[in-house]
């Protein structure tokens, strides 16, 4: 797809690996294309998010260039770009649902009615925090308005939590269930936070990307940054990769991919390799099953790369042990060492 930061029209492109330089089907849209998610039970649901605020979902089944579902102000629009949206894994009596968020300050859920788009605010993110105790909150900040929100991710194993990350470097930990106030801060960005993402393995620890040039990596219990990793340069997005919990990859706007494996090396990338030349890479994603990343960057281009086989190592679990054990294993280890190093340093 294309990710413009200006206004003029969009366009989607859905390609099959098999035909990479041309695309299986085309849609075109009245406002720039931020963001995209196919729905992870029904394949042919598309939703995305437009530069204008619009939400719409395509049927790409249907050959017709318009959406089965489109937002508008009447229903809830939002007023700034979205940045993300999010199909919720469906349950047997619910509608198909989504959620999205903006620089408006809104994380929204949207449900395919019947004839309409329904939404309901889950959360209005303020720049203050009213639960932060022993501080008075400043009048002037509650009227400053809302913050914009960059990016958001679901916890897979607590499906009301989600993180959200903010235009001014904080993160917020939040629920479907409060829509008033956040369960945390975590603060050590210093600049718009990109991209969030949960560990697929490990029910607790998340990872982040920022405009300040570093990855840093979260326990949600700790409100400092277990680790973090300086790229050089502004980081587009970082990404778990889904065949290990110590996998990931990031990149930035000087046209590399960084691909770090924690439980070879906790400081250094083992690869980071240069890609594109005059563009900024702005998205990656890895695909579930095949060791293939796709990388997108600032002129509209996306690169499919494969990865070498060292930097896709599967560790095997013993007899009688589970895989999400063996990862989750693997990951605690290398948190344990972080926050004794952390308590040496501290006391020295």
């Amino acid at each position: 797809y294309q990710r413009r930061v200006h206004g003029g029209t969009g366009m989607i492109h859905c390609f099959t690996l098999k035909n990479p330089s041309f695309p299986e089907y085309t849609f075109t849209t009245e406002s720039g294309v931020m963001c995209l998610d196919f729905h992870p039970q029904h394949a042919s649901l598309l939703a995305c998010g437009l530069y204008d605020g619009t939400v719409m979902v395509f049927d790409v089944r249907q050959k017709a260039n318009k959406p089965i579902y489109m937002s508008n102000v009447k229903t809830g629009k939002h007023s700034d770009p979205v940045w993300q949206v999010y199909w919720e894994k469906e349950e047997a009596p619910k509608s198909p649902n989504f959620f999205s968020v903006s620089s408006d300050g809104r994380v929204s859920n949207w449900v395919l009615a019947k004839n309409e788009l329904l939404y309901s605010n889950v959360i209005e993110l303020k720049l203050t925090d009213d639960k932060e105790k022993g501080q008075t909150v400043d009048p002037d900040a509650a009227l400053a308005g809302l913050s914009g929100g960059c990016c958001f991710d679901f916890n897979k194993f607590q499906e009301s939590v989600f993180v959200v990350g903010t235009e001014e470097g904080k993160i917020r930990k939040c629920s479907k269930a409060y829509n008033s106030q956040y369960l945390e801060t975590y603060e050590g960005h210093y600049m718009s936070v990109y991209s969030v993402q949960w560990n697929r393995y490990h029910p607790n620890v998340f990872l982040s990307a920022s405009a300040d040039w570093t990855v840093k990596l979260w326990e949600q219990h700790t409100k400092q940054p277990l680790v973090s990793f300086d790229l050089g340069s502004s980081v587009g997005e970082a990404a778990w990769a889904p065949y290990s919990s110590t996998v990931f990859a990031a990149v930035t706007a000087d046209g590399k991919v960084h691909v770090y494996d924690l439980n070879e090396n906790k400081h250094e990338p083992m690869c980071d390799q240069l890609v594109v030349r005059k563009a900024k890479l702005t998205r990656i994603c890895f695909n579930p099953r095949s060791p293939i990343i796709l990388v997108g960057d600032d002129r509209g281009t996306v690169l499919s790369l494969k990865l070498s086989p060292n930097l896709r190592k599967v560790t095997k679990a013993d007899e009688g042990k589970n895989r999400q054990d063996v990862e989750i294993d693997k990951l605690n280890k290398i948190i344990d060492v972080t926050t004794k190093d952390r308590q040496l340093l501290e006391r020295a």
